[in-house]
């Protein structure tokens, strides 16, 4: 019982991270929008059950380095309260890793959704 009760409460934990991201961070709402946008996307141009776990990993893979990134950026601004030139390496490659995978869900969804969206819009 004491194990589930940890269990519950790493759960607990994790998802205040991601909702005091959700929160806090502007680039984390544009992301959940566009995720959003990109679901009814999904759905609308009746993409293929493989196509749409790809947008899936895109969204995941895009949502879990911004809330490393938050992370990240907390813990620096606690160790180097002043400007440092590794805090700002730390912060600047933490960001660096949200924008590639940013830019791969971009090119996904360029890929997934260029054709069919054409067609639908262009007949």
């Amino acid at each position: 019982m004491k194990e589930w009760h940890r269990f519950v409460r790493s759960f607990s934990c994790a998802i205040e991270g991601i909702a005091y991201t959700v929160k806090t961070q502007r680039n984390m709402q544009i992301h959940l929008v566009a995720a959003v946008l990109a679901l009814v996307a999904s759905w609308w141009l009746d993409i293929s059950r493989n196509d749409t776990l790809l947008v899936f990993f895109a969204i995941a893979l895009v949502f879990a380095l911004e809330i490393v990134n938050t992370a990240i950026e907390a813990a620096v601004d606690i160790a180097s309260p002043d400007w440092h030139a590794k805090a700002k390496i730390a912060k600047d490659a933490a960001a660096g890793a949200v924008l590639v995978a940013a830019c791969l869900a971009v090119l996904i969804g360029i890929a997934v959704f260029g054709s069919p969206l054409f067609h639908k819009i262009w007949g």
